[in-house]
């Protein structure tokens, strides 16, 4: 799939989103609360109206995406350190703060060298490059570009009717 295609499927996707949205959120007009401007400060005078209802509840086996409970500050803590494990992904931890990863690329002029090299025969986006036609032909293949002149505004209008 092209990148032309891609925003296609994605403008229609968000177009249709809106339009549920529109249509979930319905007519203000028939809220029966005084203000009206938005439906915010409608819930806000039905949340002063009643009261906030009191603190928070913990439970930590309560699902991710649960809004009336909360999780206590040790199934926070655990969440971190599993999240922090996920990222280093097993890194030895010679390699697992920045700091250490800053004084091997200091000490090891190789690796640096190698890297810059590396980057050097990719495509630059920051400064004029000239290259072979099969050269900006591969490049264009790898990156999916399709019509760069595409009006995807009218492709977004027609997804909202």
């Amino acid at each position: 799939m092209t990148l032309e295609q891609r925003i296609v499927a994605l403008t229609n996707s968000i177009g249709a989103v809106i339009k549920q949205v529109r249509i979930d959120i319905g007519n203000k007009a028939a809220l029966n609360t005084n203000d009206k401007t938005n439906l915010v400060a409608a819930i806000n005078e039905v949340l002063a109206a009643i009261g906030s209802g009191g603190g928070a509840v913990i439970d930590d086996n309560a699902a991710a995406n649960s809004t009336t409970v909360a999780y206590s500050p040790n199934k926070i803590t655990g969440l971190i350190a599993t999240a922090k494990s996920e990222i280093l992904g097993g890194a030895a931890s010679a390699f697992d703060t920045l700091v250490e990863l800053q004084s091997v690329l200091q000490n090891d002029a190789n690796v640096v060298a190698n890297l810059l090299t590396a980057v050097g025969n990719r495509v630059q986006y920051d400064a004029a490059q000239s290259l072979t036609e099969p050269q900006k032909l591969t490049a264009c293949t790898n990156i999916g570009v399709g019509n760069y002149d595409r009006d995807f505004v009218a492709d977004f209008n027609t997804a909202l009717a």
